[in-house]
């Protein structure tokens, strides 16, 4: 049945949740949509959003493969958070020249910093491939066998373009729990400078303390710059001869600023939400995955925090980590107060039923959408899920001993000629300045302790047994026996894998037990998971034949989204939360750094704060300098750097957190608690300007 475009209008006038919720794609932007868009105050044309030349996302950038970012100049100025340039910050980082800690601008272009492995990548199209897929026979295979005949499929078709125009790539993605399949044109920059970042004090004021919470003062940008090749203007790897980029397009920045109810526009890469997801795949998310992951990550990060008070060199080698752990951490458990503050499961399994009512009734999908088995299904997994979920958060990616002992069964690179089995060898580059011993140590034996308590026998390696023969259970003496021992940790080492004596060696035997584990998790869910995501994308198609006269837009999958809305707050348990803060607030805080050290900033900080007159960066409306606000747009992991678009299309803020309250968001989207946290674009400017004196890089923003 063709959708009618009134209907679906009067549709969204009648159940306002559906016009401020969802991450849409800008290629295929459903006419309803846009009308409300235009309702709200969007004058920017319908053209203007995706095909124009002048095309809203053209300025708009996938930042790393992990968050978003804007283009704001002519010469390929990049904002983005500075938790998303965390790491690159980092890298550049040394207790000489602490550019975390103390900020960093780079006088010329000369001074701007490259960073190994970012990259930039523009959306250059999008657009539906499902029949086409259908027609290579996509639909007679398993899910996890359309996986692999989609990469194979995507290799092909990106040969393709590349014959065409060789800066080019294609990436093909699944929609609607695999209902349909997009493929997405980009063009990727792979030379991208570091060139201005405030103190971690501002750009990450608030810390743990503050993180996911409002009201938030936190002053979460960091500027970069894309580079190019000098004849092309197009992509080049990093060369000293390089210049700036120069786009056809970018945001222009207002500092106009914004009221209550003014439309608010959200465009990024949001990484990956559920809202499809079964009641009883909820449950699973709730129980056998956010708390195992609480759980552990809340052990593992007191150790390091610990370690990383006591000294600035483990500090800078860790802090990374750290943030990169503690954000899930937080999310999992505010996740998870969530699901069960607004009885998510129960409101589930009740839409669940009036689908069971559809199909029953309209005979779609009856016979093949059991709604019993799925329940089965996911019962025979949860264990299972639960135990890797703790085994995947004690063993990968949490210490270097672990590390290593996994990757030399997996992965590693085996050297040396292949006639001469003795003589292969595999070994590590040394890698030391990224990690500390006695940290480490201590990390792991944490949490080996705590991985034992939290699963059952079964599934634990095999070298437990000699944690209790010959360490008398004491993990941390095991640990320090297989670090000193094995030939994994020794630099420059080589490890021959065909002699007699590679399975001796402790952190090897090690590595191959967590490898025997990982297998055991992992067989039986392959099966259970084909049949649970067969169902799961069963039950999105019939939500949206049910659904047919309404816009329904795909969860997100990390390809860029377009979220829509209105600047505001939200009211819990009769009490408003105000829509934007101020300086003052920022200073009261501060007066706590004594106490919470969250809240620290440098004296300067504190004046810069408390100036008696902000000048143009003052709200014209309230006279204050707004640091902070809210809008209603529709946000997750992967929109932080996020451009915050005005009625005109003009930037006024960056995205960069949700409310604690709405952290059940990526599963399900309360329209009265959701909301998303923007830093003033005016903050931004003000703190480059006063703080940094970046006078050369207003001058190009503003285009002086």
């Amino acid at each position: 049945m063709r959708k009618s475009t009134l209907l679906i209008a009067a549709a969204l006038s009648a159940a306002p949740s559906f016009a401020d919720e969802g991450m849409w794609t800008l290629y295929d932007l459903p006419q309803a949509v846009y009308a409300q868009m235009r309702q709200y105050g969007f004058t920017v044309p319908y053209d203007g959003l995706y095909s124009g030349d002048n095309a809203v996302k053209n300025a708009v950038v996938n930042f790393g493969g992990f968050c978003s970012g804007v283009v704001v100049s002519a010469d390929g100025l990049v904002f983005t958070n500075h938790h998303c340039g965390f790491s690159a910050i980092n890298a550049h980082s040394t207790v000489e020249h602490d550019y975390m800690k103390n900020g960093f601008f780079a006088k010329t272009t000369a001074d701007e910093l490259p960073n190994e492995d970012l990259f930039v990548s523009f959306m250059v199209e999008q657009k539906d491939v499902t029949d086409r897929l259908r027609r290579l026979g996509i639909d007679s295979r398993t899910p996890s066998e359309q996986e692999l005949f989609v990469d194979s499929v995507e290799n092909e078709w990106s040969k393709d373009v590349k014959r065409k125009d060789s800066t080019l790539r294609l990436e093909i993605k699944p929609f609607y729990e695999g209902n349909k399949y997009y493929a997405t044109t980009y063009r990727d920059f792979r030379d991208v400078r570091l060139v201005f970042t405030v103190p971690k004090s501002m750009g990450k004021f608030g810390g743990e303390t503050d993180n996911w919470m409002w009201p938030r003062q936190t002053c979460d940008f960091s500027v970069f710059r894309i580079y190019a090749d000098p004849k092309t203007n197009g992509p080049a790897a990093y060369s000293p001869d390089n210049v700036p980029y120069h786009p056809e397009s970018w945001a222009r920045v207002s500092l106009d600023g914004y009221r209550e109810g003014d439309f608010a526009m959200t465009i990024g890469y949001p990484g990956s939400t559920s809202r499809y997801l079964s009641s009883y795949g909820i449950r699973e998310r709730r129980d056998a995955r956010n708390q195992p992951r609480a759980q552990v990550r809340g052990v593992k990060q007191e150790v390091m925090a610990r370690h990383m008070r006591q000294s600035d060199a483990v500090r800078i080698k860790y802090e990374t980590a750290y943030a990169q752990s503690s954000n899930y951490w937080k999310n999992s458990l505010g996740m998870n107060k969530c699901i069960d503050s607004i009885g998510l499961i129960a409101q589930k399994a009740a839409f669940e039923r009036k689908v069971r009512r559809y199909v029953d009734s309209t005979g779609y999908l009856k016979g093949s959408l059991d709604f019993d088995a799925l329940k089965r299904l996911y019962g025979r997994s949860f264990d299972i899920v639960r135990a890797r979920m703790f085994f995947s958060e004690t063993f990968y990616g949490t210490n270097e001993l672990a590390t290593r002992a996994i990757r030399v069964h997996n992965g590693m690179e085996v050297k040396g000629p292949a006639k001469r089995k003795k003589k292969q060898y595999v070994e590590f580059d040394d890698n030391s300045s990224k990690w500390d011993e006695q940290t480490d140590k201590e990390v792991y034996a944490a949490l080996l302790e705590n991985y034992r308590r939290q699963v059952k026998a079964e599934w634990l390696p095999d070298f437990y047994k000699t944690i209790d023969a010959d360490f008398g259970g004491d993990c941390r003496k095991y640990v320090d026996h297989v670090w000193a021992s094995s030939v994994l940790m020794k630099p420059g080492k080589k490890i021959y894998v065909n002699k007699k004596n590679f399975y001796k060696d402790p952190g090897v035997a090690m590595g191959l037990d967590i490898t025997d584990v990982m297998g055991r998790l992992s067989a039986p869910l392959e099966a259970l998971n084909d049949s649970i995501d067969l169902l799961e994308r069963m039950l999105c198609a019939a939500k949206l034949r049910m659904e047919q006269d309404l816009p329904n837009y795909s969860d997100a999958n990390f390809t860029m989204r377009l979220s829509y809305g209105q600047v505001g707050g939200f009211t819990l348990g009769g009490k408003p939360s105000g829509y934007y803060t101020t300086a003052e607030s920022i200073v009261e805080k501060m007066k706590q750094g004594d106490r919470t050290p969250d809240y620290f900033a440098e004296p300067v900080m504190h004046q810069l704060m408390s100036a008696g007159d902000f000048g143009r960066y003052a709200d014209k409306t309230t006279g204050k300098m707004q640091l902070c606000f809210l809008t209603n747009n529709d946000i997750t992991g992967g929109n932080s750097g996020s451009p915050m678009f005005d009625g005109k299309g003009r930037l006024i803020g960056l995205a960069f957190d949700g409310n604690w309250d709405s952290l059940s968001s990526d599963i399900f989207f309360d329209s009265r608690l959701a909301r998303c946290i923007g830093v003033d674009i005016r903050y931004v400017i003000y703190m480059m300007d006063k703080w940094g004196h970046a006078e050369r890089l207003l001058d190009e923003i503003f285009e002086k």
